[in-house]
């Protein structure tokens, strides 16, 4: 019989996957809009702690739920064209994250 490893955030089986949405809540992310060039509005979402696998699949998941194009920069900001102010809160909040804005 295999024995479960447990989680050093929860004590709890690995195989539960709590520790990962423990660790998503306690990450505060912040969101801001820049204009880019001929003025076309860029919404920024930095401040996530997250490996570089995770931050792609998250940008993924944002960018179909918005319907836009957008891309994860050298620094790990996700950038997506367009301004979405609520409905990105709404996202990032489903995918278990705090949101500043």
């Amino acid at each position: 019989m295999a024995k479960d490893t447990l989680s050093d955030i929860t004590g709890l089986p690995d195989d539960l996957g709590i520790g990962d949405d423990l660790t998503r809540s306690q990450q505060r992310a912040s969101i801001r809009v820049d204009s880019r060039r001929y003025g076309k509005p860029v919404t920024v979402v930095e401040g996530l702690d997250l490996p570089s696998d995770d931050v792609e699949s998250l940008a993924s998941t944002l960018k179909s739920k918005l319907a836009v194009g957008g891309t994860v920069s050298d620094d790990g900001e996700i950038e997506l064209q367009g301004k979405h102010g609520r409905r990105l809160v709404e996202a990032l909040r489903e995918e278990g994250f705090d949101v500043e804005t």
